[in-house]
């Protein structure tokens, strides 16, 4: 995994179960930083956060703006905000119009992180019930990034992995169990 920088993941409708159960099997020894986009209200608090922290060894927490990811740590996007990768690797929000109906968007996340991190980046879309992902997934393959996406047979809701899997080729297509390997 050393010409990756980052890991990208996008997730809606049945978000919380895959996160917990791919964050909770990843080493504590995990070499790279990793962004997450889950579809929240804007109501919701960082419950999310601490739900996921308490499933594994990697230290997970809501991005804070200009926060620099570090490896071994999890991001999640702040309810209402989308989440950005600047160029120079520092994270920040936008408050701009919802993207596919979601404000945080899944493709405004890996839109911004595949200019950040080009080939260096690892984009995975998980369940999900729309189409959010899917053209930010495009983007970063096209910007030679390593994409992933969840069999949509394996997922709870098999919209958003096939929305992805008809945007763009994918390197893999696996299920979840096998996500962390």
């Amino acid at each position: 995994m050393t010409r990756f920088r980052a890991v990208a993941i996008g997730v809606s409708s049945g978000g919380v179960q895959a996160l917990s159960r791919l964050i909770g099997a990843l080493p504590a020894s995990f070499p790279l930083p990793i962004l997450i986009v889950q579809h929240i209200g804007p109501e919701a608090g960082d419950g999310l956060a601490r739900l996921l922290d308490a499933h594994g060894p990697l230290h997970v927490k809501e991005a804070d703006e200009g926060d620099t990811p570090r490896p071994g740590h999890v991001y999640l996007a702040p309810p209402n905000y989308h989440l950005l990768v600047e160029t120079d690797g520092q994270l920040s929000f936008s408050a701009d119009p919802p993207v596919s109906y979601a404000r945080p968007s899944i493709d405004v996340l890996f839109e911004s992180a595949a200019e950040a991190f080009g080939p260096a980046l690892i984009g995975i879309v998980l369940t999900g019930a729309n189409h959010d992902g899917s053209r930010g997934l495009a983007r970063i393959k096209e910007l030679g990034g390593l994409v992933i996406v969840q069999d949509p047979a394996d997922a709870e809701a098999p919209q958003m992995p096939a929305a992805a899997l008809a945007a763009t080729t994918v390197d893999r297509v696996v299920p979840l169990a096998a996500m962390a390997a």
